[in-house]
């Protein structure tokens, strides 16, 4: 998926076939809007549209995706994962019956 592995998404000024096609309905509003913003960079309202899209895409996608720990948390996930705590006796059982119901299902 791409943002998942530091691929960026392909925006309109990327060079390659664009084959897919995106269709919206707006109000004159909206449209005016959109094109007011496009015309004070420079930039046609598809290549406004597709940039903002993108990188809204890009952000939405990173928030749900990344998670950033502190600088303490980071070192408290290493620390429980280089050592971990011993189980205790509820995990125990909880662990042996868990075993058991799977020795029964097969």
């Amino acid at each position: 998926m791409p943002g998942s592995t530091g691929e960026k998404l392909r925006t309109s000024g990327d060079q390659g076939v664009k084959s897919e096609r995106l269709e919206a309905r707006l109000t004159a509003e909206q449209k005016a809007l959109l094109q007011h913003a496009a015309d004070l960079l420079g930039r046609s309202l598809t290549d406004f549209v597709l940039s903002a899209l993108t990188v809204e895409a890009e952000r939405v996608i990173r928030e749900r995706e990344v998670i950033t720990l502190t600088a303490r948390d980071s070192r408290a996930f290493v620390e429980a994962v280089l050592h971990p705590a011993a189980p205790t006796e509820s995990l125990r059982e909880s662990s042996e019956r868990h075993r058991k119901l799977l020795v029964t299902e097969s």
